[in-house]
């Protein structure tokens, strides 16, 4: 039978836990911020400095724009010919007809829209500082202001020039144009396989020069019409195809229907310099309104040329149409049509006025298109329905006299060409009145003006995104370095991987900070010690802990020598010695203190005292213990320092001599505590650690990846070293060890303070 009181109960529990680990994981993205607040604010900064000179650096973009109406027009006045359909043109039409190589081209071959002239600035900042130059100060200030740089413009510098030609091979390629004294310049070409600008011509401005290169079939050519910039300054000119030239005012020009079905089209365009901008988009508007009206023109002119080759040959069909009829007169004396016959002929004669008319629209249309277009086949269906009809009063006439038939033909042909002849002649005249004042069915509203200001770069905007961007950035640096540098921050990692408890751990300690660098500054002359600076402080209270720790550590110890390791530099070895032996001293315990790392020692400089007669030299036998013996009044305990640091420290702590040393002087006191070298840098820790009963390694919060510790611990297992415990250093402020819910059982100190 189910225990659902169990169930729910362990629910709860689960539920709890993790709840717990959500608020950690919260914990530690806050911890992990805190301990790189210094890395996101620097790339903060970095970013919104490079974002704000950006901002000025980068060259304002103007935008201009123009306006234009699309009428939906019929093609012609009225439909010429019968069938004749009225159309429309749409604005996407003209939207296409706008961006056709058609306007572009003739819009940059009048305005040399394929000669690139501009000057040559210093790299990067160059034209800031020049249009900086330019608005506050003017060029001759300018000029005065930056010596020393003569080939790079500084404000002020102008150039326009009308031709320039080169041969096609050259085409797109950079020239360099240096402005020499009175209007002189000479042009230069940049030589890549040389690596030198080569001199092409020389030239003087207001003249046209000419130059014929090698073996090209056209000459270059360059005519300046303007140069305004000091001697020695450069100028960077291209001429380039056509087509190149039109791709790049493509690339900044946009035409749209400003409204679904309002006919009304706006055109924008975008540049670095706005007067150049605004003769641009006007000269397009100009050129497309030009080109509208010239099309409405050759319309009607191409009908008319039509209409003009008929009406000769209709004239001569209507004079032998009459004479014919006049002849047939004559030889058969007046004949009188009666009413019915007249109606016939009536019918006749319209019909193949219609007839005709159709038959001259459908040559004019095979002109145009194919048989298979559907206005041709509309043609000729209409065709073929006369025709039907006119058979069917053909039928009628051959009841009639003989005399009356001839006479009816007669009548029909010359009725019929006299009105396909009068129709034709005031089509014509109707046309030649719409040529001469032909008007398009576009029109400008509104022309390209100057504008005010730029569109981009807004300043502010770039500082807001830096400033915000930088933040960004800066936190995402801060999970990479956590992702690549993966150091143990939690010692119950340490338990569960290394199976070595962990004794302590040890916060960080702002005190501790500031000591250091007071020492740094200075050469102390007294020890500088935090457990004797700062009592109350969190770090010293977890080494009171690990004084209680070691108490049970030494139960079953062969002597009462510590060794204290790690597996690198920088890791606090040194201060926890230091202040372990305080600690211990402070509890009545008569402590040595002995800096084992022969090769860079530092805990001398820390207590104030000299390096010289120290271990080394005890080990070789050169002094007494006495003499190597420093007493440290303040702190209440002794300290033998390195010595002279030997060439030879693992073969030194070898020495059998070494082993007797501890042996002798581990029964003067109730701890001898020996800071070792780090293990993964020597052996010397190793070898001392063979000699110590209790062996702790530092570990600082994450600093180290485990793969790291691991190595620590197996280089001391090889050495036959049993490693006691781990003391975790340096544990940040803001980690979730120092929670409620993770690792608290590593943090139950607490701090005393004097009552008044």
């Amino acid at each position: 039978m189910p225990n659902t009181f169990l169930d729910n109960k362990n629910a709860s529990v689960n539920y709890m836990r993790n709840q717990e680990e959500d608020k950690l994981d919260f914990i530690e993205i806050l911890s992990m911020l805190s301990e790189n607040k210094w890395l996101i604010v620097l790339t903060t900064v970095v970013v919104l400095i490079i974002g704000t000179a950006t901002a000025f650096i980068i060259a304002p973009v103007y935008q201009v724009d123009v306006m234009l109406q699309v009428e939906q027009k019929t093609l012609s006045p009225q439909p010429l010919f019968p069938g004749e359909e009225k159309g429309s043109i749409s604005a996407l039409t003209e939207i296409q007809l706008i961006k056709s190589r058609m306007i572009l081209g003739t819009a940059v071959k009048n305005l040399n829209l394929e000669i690139v002239a501009e000057p040559v600035y210093f790299p990067v900042i160059g034209e800031a500082i020049a249009r900086y130059f330019e608005k506050s100060h003017g060029k001759n200030e300018v000029s005065s202001a930056l010596l020393g740089l003569n080939q790079y413009a500084l404000g002020g510098e102008a150039i326009h020039i009308d031709t320039f030609t080169v041969p096609s091979n050259l085409l797109g390629e950079e020239f360099i144009l240096i402005a020499g004294k009175q209007g002189r310049y000479r042009l230069m070409y940049d030589d890549k396989d040389k690596g030198e600008l080569v001199l092409v011509m020389e030239g003087e401005v207001g003249k046209m020069s000419t130059k014929q290169l090698g073996d090209a079939s056209e000459p270059m050519t360059l005519f300046v019409s303007l140069l305004r910039a000091r001697p020695d300054t450069q100028f960077r000119i291209q001429r380039l195809s056509l087509t190149e030239a039109i791709k790049v005012l493509s690339e900044y020009l946009v035409v749209g229907e400003k409204d679904k079905d309002t006919g009304i089209i706006g055109v924008t365009l975008q540049s670095t310099n706005p007067v150049k901008a605004q003769k641009t988009l006007n000269e397009i508007a100009n050129i497309y309104i030009r080109q509208n009206i010239e099309q409405k023109s050759a319309e009607a002119q191409k009908t008319l040329e039509f209409l003009e080759k008929q009406l000769p040959l209709l004239k001569e069909q209507v004079e032998a149409s009459t004479s014919a009829l006049n002849s047939y007169r004559t030889f058969k004396g007046s004949v009188d049509l009666d009413k019915e016959t007249q109606d016939v002929l009536t019918g006749v004669v319209e019909l193949k006025t219609q007839l005709t008319l159709l038959q001259q629209n459908r040559d004019e249309l095979r002109t145009k298109f194919t048989q298979w277009h559907p206005s041709v086949i509309t043609v000729e269906k209409q065709i073929a329905r006369l025709q039907e009809q006119i058979n069917s009063h053909h039928k009628q006439i051959e009841v009639l006299p003989e005399t009356q038939q001839v006479i009816l033909g007669l009548s029909a042909d010359v009725k019929v060409n006299t009105e396909l002849y009068n129709t034709l002649i005031n089509n014509a005249q109707t046309l030649r009145v719409t040529k001469a004042g032909t008007v398009g069915n576009v029109r400008v509203v509104d022309y390209a003006e100057l504008p005010g200001f730029p569109i981009k770069p807004s300043k502010t905007l770039f500082v807001i995104l830096s400033f915000f961007g930088g933040i960004i950035l800066g936190i995402g640096l801060a999970f990479v370095r956590k992702m690549l540098y993966r150091g143990v921050e939690n010692p119950d990692l340490i338990e569960q991987q290394l199976n070595v408890p962990v004794y302590a751990t040890i916060p960080h300690s702002k005190q501790q900070a500031k000591l250091s660098n007071k020492l740094r500054k200075s050469s102390a002359t007294e020890p500088s010690i935090l457990a004797l600076e700062q009592k109350d402080d969190l770090a010293i209270e977890s080494l009171r802990s690990l004084r209680t720790t070691l108490h049970f550590a030494f139960l079953e110890a062969q002597n009462n020598i510590i060794m204290i390791t790690g597996p690198s530099p920088s890791i606090g070895k040194s201060f926890v010695s230091i202040n372990l032996a305080t600690v211990l001293a402070d509890a009545g315990k008569k402590i040595l203190l002995i800096d084992g790392d022969l090769r860079k020692g530092i805990i001398n400089t820390t207590l104030g005292i000299s390096r010289e007669q120290g271990l080394s030299e005890l080990i070789s036998n050169s002094i007494s213990l006495d003499a190597a013996v420093h007493k440290i009044p303040m702190a209440n305990f002794d300290f033998i320092a390195t010595g002279a640091i030997p060439p030879n420290p693992s073969e030194l702590l070898l020495h059998e001599r070494f082993s007797t040393l501890l042996t002798n002087i581990s029964k003067l006191y109730d701890h001898v505590i020996i800071d070792s070298p780090p293990l993964l840098a020597v052996t010397d820790a190793a070898i001392i650690g063979r000699m110590a009963s209790v062996t702790l390694m530092v570990v600082k919060a994450g600093q180290h990846p485990m793969r790291e510790l691991e190595q620590s611990a197996k280089r001391l297992i090889q050495a036959g070293v049993q490693l006691k415990g781990v003391v975790f250093n340096d544990v940040p402020e803001t980690s979730s060890i120092y929670g409620y819910g993770g690792y608290g059982r590593y943090v139950y100190q607490y701090s005393y303070q004097k009552s008044s």
